[in-house]
């Protein structure tokens, strides 16, 4: 009986071509179609690992964990400096879902510096901010603004200690005239102070006291 022989079957070329590129471990630098460019680890040709990436349209760089092609884990992200080129960092600290989330410190361009938590890409937890003029901010975050109870100090040394909305005063608190040697304690709405009581505190030791002390009831 004559045997008979049938071709052996075999897939498609192109699923071989594409099971070959099929991005998975440690790889070399890939390029993308818009000129960004990719070195470190894939899983399932996703960015996953420890890898670094490089945007070709602004130059900015972030270098840190990766997981199924987002930003997630720790890293910095830096820009170039459009003057010397040189690279600054912006942003070194807790990443999730290619969002800033959890601790990490953010490098503002003029020069002021937010250290604290982070969630979906704003300030929102504890968190400390540096401002400018030499003043400062520390305690709760809602929505990239002061909520909750926080301090906030002035360059001169006198700090209000108490309660916040939407970034103004606002509740309870207490305000520190070092300056004078005196202390506000009261309460605020919309960052004006709407009653309280004002007592003389260090006023002897002030370096501009008020030209008379408050009387005692």
């Amino acid at each position: 009986m004559p045997i008979i022989k049938y071709p052996r079957i075999r897939d498609p070329l192109f699923y071989e071509w594409d099971r070959k590129a099929q991005k998975c471990g440690l790889r070399h630098t890939i390029y993308a179609v818009n000129g960004d460019q990719y070195t470190g680890e894939w899983l399932d040709n996703m960015k996953h690992g420890k890898g670094t990436q490089v945007w070709k349209n602004n130059g900015a760089i972030y270098s840190g964990d990766w997981k199924f092609g987002k930003r997630d884990g720790y890293g910095s992200y830096s820009i170039p400096d459009p003057v010397t080129k040189e690279y600054k960092k912006v942003y070194t600290g807790w990443w999730k879902n290619d969002h800033k989330a959890g601790y990490g410190v953010w490098f503002y361009p003029n020069g002021e510096r937010y250290e604290g938590e982070w969630s979906h890409g704003v300030r929102s937890g504890w968190g400390r901010m540096c401002y400018l003029d030499g003043s400062s901010y520390e305690g709760q975050w809602q929505e990239d603004r002061p909520n909750g109870l926080g301090m906030l100090r002035l360059p001169n040394g006198n700090r209000y200690e108490g309660y916040w909305k939407d970034g103004k005063k606002h509740g309870p608190g207490r305000y520190f005239y070092l300056d004078k040697g005196q202390l506000l304690e009261g309460t605020w709405a919309a960052d004006i102070a709407k009653c309280g009581v004002v007592i003389d505190s260090g006023r002897d030791k002030a370096p501009a006291p008020t030209p008379y002390p408050i009387p005692k009831v």
